[in-house]
C-alpha cells in the first residue's frame, strides 16, 4: 500500500485523502472497510506532510539574500495562513 502512495503528486494523495474522509463521514462504510479507509488516510496523511516538508525545503534554498547569497526564510505556519483567512 505505501509503495504506490508514494508515487502520487501531493494533489492526487491530498484528492483521495478528502474522498476517504467524505466516505469515513458517511458513516455508511462496513466496519474493516472503514478501518481499511482509515489507515490508508493516516499513510496519504503522511505522504502528504513529506511532500509539504520537501516543498518548504526547496522554497527555502532559493530564497536569495541581498548580496546573493541562499538564505534559510521560514514559511508561515499552515494553521496561521487558515486562522487569518477565516477571521
Amino acid at each position: 500500500m505505501e509503495e504506490n502512495i508514494s508515487r502520487l503528486s501531493f494533489e492526487d494523495a491530498l484528492a483521495e485523502l478528502e474522498k476517504i474522509v467524505r466516505g469515513l463521514e458517511g458513516g455508511q462504510m462496513k466496519l474493516e472497510d472503514a478501518i481499511s479507509a482509515y489507515e490508508r488516510g493516516a499513510a496519504l496523511r503522511r505522504h502528504c506532510d513529506a511532500k509539504l516538508g520537501e516543498a518548504e525545503m526547496r522554497v527555502r534554498a532559493i530564497v536569495q539574500r541581498d548580496y546573493g547569497g541562499l538564505e534559510s526564510t521560514p514559511l508561515p505556519d499552515l494553521e496561521e495562513t487558515s486562522a487569518g483567512a477565516t477571521r
